[in-house]
């Protein structure tokens, strides 16, 4: 009896086990392994392209996009216009161009003086003159256009012969800017009485180092007016500099004490600072002449001792 029993319920287990098997209902449960706290991403829309494929797509855009182009890089090269390197300020760009820098700053719309960027191509020139100081005149009623030198006359041209050929108009080339009639003339001074500390080197020394004491007269060495008086251009400490007419400036740097204001005209003889050390390891005066923005032997154009 008892083995009948067990007989019985070992049929009954394989029979239920079977049934288990063959039921469609009960399905293994699928473990989420989703982060605590982190949700799920969503399922992209129909259609949508998978989010590998869209930030590949986005990131070959991004490769693809043409590269911003510093401001008035369209005139890079062309006479007439600088480009800005590292360490340029406007200042130092009107020194180097023999300009103003608020003219500078007039002429390209700057409405932030201060903020130039490297490879930004500036106007260096009026624009109504071309970068041989030349101002376009209005159309004549003869239908020909007549170009005269600042200030200053100049021949007409001649009227081409019957029958003779007219060249066509060339593209201008990039000649340095020339200076006007008159502009060489100037009566210069001797800016302070001290001795020649250093000489004129266009590599080394763009002008000449003149000692003295601290709080000796600086005197502007021919008629004009300052275009800059302040302490904004690295290596020069307290600077004045005077522009004379289109062609010639001048700079006093290393100044102690500034005795005129921008915009200011001053005398030949003028005493416009006091000598001092400002950026500088000695009292001295560094004076600088530059003809068109470029730097010139002073002791070739002052007076002799």
């Amino acid at each position: 009896m008892p083995a009948t029993l067990a007989w019985r319920a070992a049929l009954a287990v394989a029979v239920l086990g079977l049934a288990a098997c063959a039921s469609p209902t009960h399905r293994a449960p699928v473990e989420d392994r989703t982060s605590v706290g982190q949700p799920r991403s969503p399922l992209p829309a129909p259609g949508a392209a998978p989010a590998s494929a869209a930030g590949a797509s986005t990131s070959t855009a991004a490769e693809t996009a043409p590269p911003r182009l510093p401001a008035g890089a369209e005139n890079a090269g062309k006479p007439g216009y600088y480009t800005v390197k590292p360490g340029d300020t406007l200042i130092r760009v009107g020194l180097e161009n023999g300009q103003n820098w608020r003219d500078i700053a007039r002429w390209n719309g700057l409405t932030q003086p201060n903020v130039i960027e490297v490879g930004q191509v500036l106007r260096v020139v009026p624009p109504q003159a071309d970068a041989n100081g030349v101002v376009a005149r209005p159309v004549a009623p003869s239908g020909r256009v007549e170009s005269r030198p600042l200030d200053s006359a100049a021949p007409r041209p001649e009227t081409p012969s019957a029958g003779a050929s007219t060249p066509a108009a060339s593209a201008p080339t990039a000649t340095p800017p020339v200076a006007r009639d008159g502009d060489d003339d100037l009566n210069w001074l001797w800016p302070a009485a001290g001795p020649v500390l250093t000489g004129f080197d266009e590599v080394k020394s763009k002008g000449l180092a003149i000692g003295g004491k601290a709080g000796d007269p600086v005197l502007a060495a021919a008629d004009g007016r300052v275009v800059y008086a302040g302490a904004g251009l690295r290596g020069y400490g307290n600077l004045v500099i005077v522009k004379h007419n289109a062609t010639y400036l001048t700079a006093y740097a290393h100044n102690q004490t500034l005795l005129v204001k921008e915009d200011q005209a001053v005398r030949r003889g003028q005493k416009i600072a006091e000598m001092g050390s400002s950026d500088a390891e000695r009292v001295q005066l560094h004076f600088e002449i530059r003809r068109q923005g470029k730097p010139v032997d002073p002791a070739r154009l002052l007076p002799s001792r």
